[in-house]
Formats: C-alpha cells, structure tokens, sequence
C-alpha cells in the first residue's frame, strides 16, 4: 500500500512510519524538516502546511492509498491538505482526540456525545489552550469529512496516547521520577481503571482501511493505575518506594490529577470520564491494545536510547509533581 504521513517524525506520526514500513507499505512523508526523527526508509519531503502553494508543490501529482494526518494546529491546514488529496487518495485518516467533546466529557459517553463548535476554515496559528485544541481537532474532522465525507474518511478520536515517542511526557515522567529512587506518591486507589491507547496500535489500526468516527482507546479498565506504576518499577528495576496517597490527600494538598499527577484522575469530579469513554465501536472495528508491561517496558527504552524529549509549548501543560508538592503528598500520606 501507499502511504501519505503527514507529520511523521513525532509520536503517533513516527510510530505511523515505522509501522507502515514494518508492513511492507510505501511511506512518503512530509514534514517542515526542523524537528523531530526521520525514518529511514520513508520518503521524506520538506514543506510548511501552512503554505497551500509548498504544500502543493512537494506533492505533485503522485498519488496514494491512504493519508495518515496527525496536524493539531489550524484547521484551514487540514482543509487545504484534503481538497490537494481529494482526487489522488482512496481514504484519509486524520487522528483527532476525545478533546473534541464538550467539556466535561461523560463516563461512559460514546461517539454521539455532544462536540464543540469549529470551523473547518479557521486559521490563526497554533492551538495553545485546552479549547482552542479542542476547537482545532474538531475543525480538523469537519475539514476532512467535507471533501472525503464518511464513507472515505476516518476519524480517531484518540484519548490518552502512551508508548514510545510521547512528546507530551506523561509516561516518561513516571518512569523518569521511579528510576530516580525514594519515596513516590502513588495515587489510588490501586485498582481505579485507565484507558489509554499505545500510539503504535492506534496506528496499526488506522492503516487497516478502516472508515468512520470512533473512540480510539482501550476499553476502560484495560489497566489500572497500580498496575501502570509497579511496571514502571520492574521496567526500570528501581527500588523507589510507591506511597499510597487517596485521592482526598491528593484534593487535600492542592494537587490535581492528569497535570500534576500524569495519567490518573481522581474517580469522582469532572476529570473522572478521561478514562470511561465507551470504546465498544473501536473494539468492533478490531482496535487492539498490547498489555501495559509491554507499553512502559518499550517507552523505558526509548527514554534511555534518545533521552526525554521537551513536550511541545502548550500540550499538556507542565506533567508531573514540583518538589513542593511531592513533599506534601509524602507529609499528608504518613510516616513510614
């Protein structure tokens, strides 16, 4: 097969490339070329997406199976590399996000849960905030569903993504701060369920043809927060010590969950649905996710081949604990 990435040096567009050409497909990619890891063996070329006249000049006339999207910024760009791919690709995959659904999201909400507002064409630069991202995602679906509607399109509303080559650095700080030893705040309960995809088996499925809008992440309950942390401590064979603090400790030091504290949220309050989206469409269309062992013990070698990267400016804001509030997690959780 042939494939168009657009974006494929980070993340979820890097883990495209490298599982399209593990596939036996052929890869084009374009890219601005100023950051990120080339793939070897992809065809790489060079434009900014924001200028329809490069753009169109680095594709040509050359023609594809299947787009694999991953742009977060304007939808106007989206737009522009729809209708240049309209007539000389089959299918056009765009990986959006849960983000898109108003806030906060519902446990348990499926893909007919209410959206926010977008515009296809809409411009203006980066998206910095969480509703600007939300707005950019959503334009970004309306963008590819005008030109290739339905049928042709697929859109992967993807909420958590772990695995390797996370630039927002949820994972890696976990595994970054429990290979650093000591004490470490571990929110619970143990048991509370979490839901996430590895960015390489949301792609895998992504390049199976599959069309239609659906919740790309793993039922809920695939893991669970314990779990996640006690194989962060056998990926990294640290001796930290993993301190229960509740989730009333956590509210009580002033700590929130997702930011401070990456990847758990507390099971009750408007946080709670970021890992109880019913995925039961995604799972019928085949979306399959490894075990969570597999997931940190492959980003724990990532992390010591490349080291951890700086997350881009407005992703996810700042994850992970100060020392400050560390030490108030340690206080209110007791002596030894």
């Amino acid at each position: 097969m042939r494939v168009l990435v657009l974006g494929g040096t980070h993340h979820v567009g890097r883990a495209a490339v490298e599982t399209a050409l593990g596939r036996g497909d052929t890869v084009t990619t374009v890219t601005r070329g100023v950051s990120g890891t080339a793939v070897a063996g992809a065809e790489a070329r060079y434009a900014d997406r924001r200028d329809p006249a490069a753009l169109a000049g680095v594709l040509g006339t050359d023609t594809w199976d299947l787009v694999l999207d991953t742009w977060s910024s304007e939808p106007v760009a989206v737009r522009t590399a729809a209708r240049l791919l309209a007539d000389r690709v089959e299918r056009y995959a765009y990986v959006s996000s849960r983000s898109v659904y108003t806030w906060p999201p519902a446990p348990g909400a499926d893909e007919s849960a209410p959206v926010v507002e977008a515009d296809a064409g809409a411009g203006g630069g980066a998206s910095e905030s969480a509703e600007s991202y939300a707005a950019a995602k959503r334009g970004g679906e309306l963008a590819v569903l005008e030109t290739f509607g339905p049928e042709r399109s697929l859109l992967a509303r993807a909420g958590l993504v772990l695995g390797p080559y996370e630039v927002v650095g949820r994972l890696p700080w976990w595994l970054d701060r429990i290979a650093a030893g000591g004490r470490v705040p571990a929110p619970g309960p143990a048991d509370r369920p979490l839901q996430y995809v590895d960015g390489r088996d949301l792609v895998a499925w992504m390049l199976t043809g599959v069309t239609g809008t659906y919740n790309a992440v793993s039922r809920p309950g695939h893991t669970t927060i314990g779990a996640l942390l006690d194989a962060c401590l056998a990926a990294t064979g640290s001796g930290a010590e993993l301190v229960p603090v509740t989730p009333e400790q956590v509210e009580e030091a002033g700590v929130s969950g997702w930011t401070d504290l990456p990847i758990w949220v507390p099971p009750t309050g408007e946080l709670a649905g970021l890992h109880d989206a019913d995925t039961s469409a995604a799972a019928a269309a085949g979306l399959r996710c490894r075990p969570v062992e597999e997931t940190v013990t492959d980003t724990w070698a990532w992390l010591r081949r490349e080291g951890t990267p700086t997350p881009p400016s407005g992703r996810g804001g700042d994850p992970g604990l100060t020392p400050e509030q560390e030490a108030a997690l340690l206080e209110a959780a007791g002596p030894r």
